[in-house]
């Protein structure tokens, strides 16, 4: 799908187009639509995914700034599920990525039957310095993202819990490599200067779950509190041991929450 800034889009669309219900899932930085593969498998109905742009197999064209993540996603929404209702689910910056939609495009909310936030934050995250912004774009993409594919051992102790199977491990090595290095100094330092907590409250009124990784260095337990606070009945749900990749390691429990919500 190509985006109103020209930028294309890798889309996955599965299940029924007539579907009274479609879930719309959105992937975390570095990551792609490939991390819900599980996740997705299991959920009913139709389910739309798609890579963010500079990752995956999406173009890497316009800015690269969770607000415009956040317009990708009302396209997205308007050219590929014009009608009928929707659940979306969103893992760590996908979440943020709801949250910026609930900002800048309120209108589309009207349709969305349930939001599931996972393993993600409203804002607190660890800013970037500007010497490593600037030692990033230096560097850039070969020397800043190989560690994805000769040190899969740093990524088990960040994005996982306990007991990770080591092929989940190298599969999202392969996805960080995939991602490009414009994409991952930008959104990097989008992560540092997020704070939408306040956008919580257009989703007030929507049926929502918060799901938390107990084991999480990435979002911790109490980014996951406070989203919860800020949504009046929102379930929260914290998965002991587990970490950053829930939709990977926690994917049957994930897909169940989610289904709840259709």
């Amino acid at each position: 799908m190509r985006t109103s800034d020209g930028t294309l889009l890798h889309v996955v669309d599965t299940g029924p187009v007539d579907a009274p219900v479609t879930v719309v899932l959105l992937h975390g930085w570095t990551l792609d639509s490939t991390s819900w593969d599980r996740v997705a498998a299991a959920l009913p109905g139709r389910v739309v995914r798609y890579d963010h742009r500079g990752h995956g197999r999406s173009g890497n064209a316009g800015a690269r700034t969770i607000d415009r993540l956040a317009d990708d996603l009302a396209e997205v929404i308007a050219s590929v599920v014009p009608s009928g209702r929707i659940v979306l689910a969103g893992h760590s910056m996908g979440g943020m990525t709801i949250m910026a939609l609930a900002e800048r495009h309120p209108e589309v909310l009207a349709r969305v039957a349930g939001v599931a936030f996972v393993a993600t934050s409203c804002g607190g995250l660890p800013p970037v310095r500007a010497v490593e912004r600037v030692l990033g774009r230096v560097v850039g993409r070969r020397a800043l993202l190989g560690f994805a594919r000769v040190m899969p051992v740093g990524l088990r102790f960040m994005l996982f819990g306990r007991r990770a199977a080591w092929g989940d491990v190298v599969a999202s090595s392969g996805m960080v490599a995939r991602c490009s290095g414009a994409a991952f100094v930008d959104f990097r330092y989008e992560l540092g200067v997020h704070d939408r907590r306040k956008a919580l409250v257009e989703l007030a009124s929507v049926p929502s779950v918060v799901m938390a990784g107990g084991a999480d260095l990435l979002t911790p337990v109490r980014h996951s509190r406070v989203i919860a606070e800020e949504l009046p009945g929102a379930e929260l749900v914290v998965f002991p041991g587990a970490g950053h990749m829930l939709p990977v390691e926690r994917a049957g429990e994930v897909a169940d929450r989610v289904s709840r919500l259709m």
